[in-house]
């Protein structure tokens, strides 16, 4: 799906960016993530709570792309194993990657970098076509959070489905939406 003309994120990091603006998008968008995590609701039926750091996550893989993306979900995450209170509800430290959220979490890495590579490829430009890479990368959470829950839960994984995924459907759905619609909000503050 590429095509000859510059995307929004060819035009916004050219070859010879410059490592102080990359570091810096990079740390404000981990930062971005864990702000999002900070809103949190407890299901009383579930050990994941609802967040909207997944709508962070979406939202900095298709501004900053595959690689600058991921760089950012990992300083969220590092920055949260090493103490700083950036996970849902202010939590931190290395226990976190044991724990309900632990799959949804790592799941953050690989949703960033397939949203951004599509997003390099050219599927941001539209409303309908950002839509896409935001499914794919929402699959991509769910996946590695159920995965994990169903370990959790020794192997269990229609309770895992029906606490870590059933639940949250429609939330998700909004957040693909919201980060459709904020995209191009996004690409006019990196320009």
């Amino acid at each position: 799906m590429t095509t000859l003309a510059p995307t929004l994120y060819q035009r916004a990091f050219p070859r010879n960016s410059n490592l102080v603006r990359d570091l810096t998008l990079v740390l404000l968008g981990s930062w971005l993530v864990a702000l999002l995590a900070q809103i949190k609701f407890a299901l009383p039926f579930s050990p994941v709570p609802v967040t909207a750091q997944t709508f962070g996550v979406l939202l900095i893989g298709a501004a900053l792309g595959s690689k600058r993306g991921v760089a950012a979900v990992l300083a969220y995450l590092a920055q949260g194993a090493a103490g700083a209170p950036f996970f849902a509800g202010g939590v931190s430290g290395l226990s976190v990657f044991s724990g309900a959220t632990a799959g949804y979490l790592l799941g953050f890495v690989g949703a960033a970098y397939v949203v951004g590579l599509l997003a390099e490829r050219g599927m941001e430009r539209r409303f309908k076509t950002s839509l896409a890479p935001f499914f794919v990368g929402t699959l991509i959470i769910y996946a590695c959070g159920v995965l994990w829950l169903t370990v959790l839960f020794g192997g269990d994984a229609l309770k895992a489905l029906q606490v870590g995924l059933l639940p949250f459907l429609v939330g998700d759905a909004f957040k693909l939406i919201a980060a459709a619609v904020a995209l191009p909000a996004a690409w006019k503050a990196l320009r």
